[in-house]
């Protein structure tokens, strides 16, 4: 019973990244139907699963070899949304996903794989080939992207800048950012630097892409999960660094990525001292562990829950936000990881701010009311001012019993990012509850409370994060077929 010992001593923390690598390639997360309404049907469901266990970041598969997930005019449909190559599913998936992800206060970052386009044999690689001759190269059966010509890192750009400018995310997201592992070896050191300098030339386009179009839009990768050889650990050959070329920390002190997420897919010495590595070396950025989660499969690795368990007490004490690969042995709580998550992440937390970029905090909103019908209260709320001038304001919703509602306890929070001015809370009981709205931008930055002035005869509310649908009640999602049928009955859209 060391986890639940473990659990009653940590403290809650209020921001930390709780995240998921949600997989299309192959359909093997999502999607398993091939029509419109099922597949909506399966995100949405996903989705659920992970707000219960207070995920926050979604980080779905966008482009995946030389295609992608949303109608792109410069690549073509992937199969795994109907299983034919080019195929239009009927709806855009990547705009719906995004939506969705909002309406639960979740971030929804574009994950885009950089360098493979696809085995050889496939019709993706092959129209990619036909299109850019140049750009494509052939090691056996596996197709990429050629790291040495200067035009890949303006092409992967101009699709990293048409995801920004059409779509509402919070993340670019870059995956197989590095040289691939048959590539020729290196024959001379100075082979080394080139090959960093060049993908790192890579990284610089996507940054001014994006940041160019949206700034607060959050630019973060997936190196291999270690970073290079360390004084007293080995890497065993396989680092970030040296064996594909990726200079992760250096573009955290640049200023080329707001996040990073190393694929440490290990245990033990291999994961422990690599862990604070990149740590002590993020330059005051977000980093993010990817926990192997898949290796809790019999079929994969035979894990115990323990060993991730341990890994993740390990990185919230030092700080590092946790990423689950991948999100559906999360769903299918593979060796009990979902019963896990709900104990470890049993309130809510809020995303680091970018404070590198912008650190000027909204001001408070200035009105706060609070509405009592028979079953009900309905708050509203405005004032607030984005010093930042991005797209729009966001609001966190605390909490408690208390008349001074303590905004810096996560586990006051009952809604985040809520693009709404007004929230709904239905009675289910007696207790009196104070509420206070935080103003929050696009940076992440949160305001000072607006406190409610009275307290109301209200519900101690669940810790999980409200739909933004303004009409729609906290947890109506959460809530059983019956319950909603219930409310459907007896409440109108105001």
């Amino acid at each position: 019973m060391i986890w639940l010992f473990l659990c009653l001593t940590m403290q809650a923390q209020k921001h930390e990244v709780r995240a998921v690598w949600l997989t299309t390639i192959g359909g093997i997360d999502w999607p398993y139907a091939k029509s419109a309404t099922a597949q909506k049907q399966e995100m949405i469901r996903t989705l659920d699963q992970l707000r219960k266990v207070n995920v926050n970041t979604v980080l779905i598969q966008t482009r995946v070899r030389a295609s992608t997930i949303y109608p792109s005019g410069i690549e073509p449909f992937d199969m795994c949304l109907t299983g034919t190559h080019g195929k239009n599913p009927g709806y855009d998936p990547l705009a719906f996903i995004v939506d969705e992800c909002h309406k639960r206060g979740m971030e929804c970052h574009a994950w885009m794989v950089t360098i493979p386009v696809g085995k050889t044999s496939e019709a993706r690689f092959k129209e990619f080939k036909r299109k850019n001759p140049k750009l494509a190269k052939n090691i056996g059966q596996e197709g990429y992207m050629n790291p040495e010509d200067p035009q890949t890192g303006d092409y992967i750009a101009r699709i990293c800048a048409e995801v920004t400018r059409n779509y509402d995310i919070d993340g670019i997201h870059l995956d197989y950012i590095r040289y691939p592992e048959t590539w020729p070896k290196v024959k001379k050191r100075e082979e080394s630097g080139k090959r960093r300098h060049n993908i790192t030339s890579i990284v610089r386009k996507i940054h001014q892409a994006v940041k160019s179009l949206k700034p607060w839009v959050k630019l973060s990768c997936s190196p291999i999960g270690k970073s290079g050889e360390l004084s007293r650990y080995r890497s065993g050959g396989w680092n970030a660094y040296n064996a594909v070329f990726q200079d992760a920390q250096g573009w955290l002190r640049d200023g080329l990525m707001d996040q990073l997420y190393p694929m440490m897919y290990f245990r033990g010495n291999n994961f422990y001292p690599f862990a604070l590595d990149w740590q002590e070396r993020s330059y005051g950025r977000t980093i993010v562990s990817g926990l192997g989660i898949y290796f809790l499969s019999p079929r994969e690795g035979n894990w115990t829950l323990d060993d991730i368990s341990r890994e993740m007490y390990f990185i919230r004490d030092n700080n590092i936000g946790h990423c689950y690969f991948r999100s559906k042995f999360l769903t299918d709580n593979t060796r009990g990881i979902y019963d896990f998550a709900h104990r470890f992440d049993d309130a809510p937390a809020l995303i680091p701010p970018m404070t590198w970029t912008w650190k000027e905090a909204p001001t408070a909103p200035t009105r706060l009311d609070v509405k009592r019908s028979s079953s009900t209260d309905r708050l509203s709320w405005g004032g607030a001012v984005d010093k930042s001038r991005a797209d729009y304001l966001l609001y966190n919703v605390y909490a408690s019993t208390s008349p001074d509602v303590d905004t810096n306890e996560p586990r006051n929070l009952i809604a985040t990012r809520l693009k709404a001015t007004q929230m709904y809370v239905p009675h289910t009981n007696g207790q009196t509850l104070y509420y206070a709205v935080c103003a929050l931008d696009r940076y992440g930055n949160e305001s000072q409370p607006k406190q409610s002035e009275t307290g109301m005869k209200t519900v101690t509310v669940p810790h999980a994060v409200s739909p933004n649908d303004t009409h729609i009640p906290p947890f109506y999602y959460f809530w059983s077929k019956k319950q909603q049928k219930k409310y459907n009955n007896t409440h109108q859209k105001p």
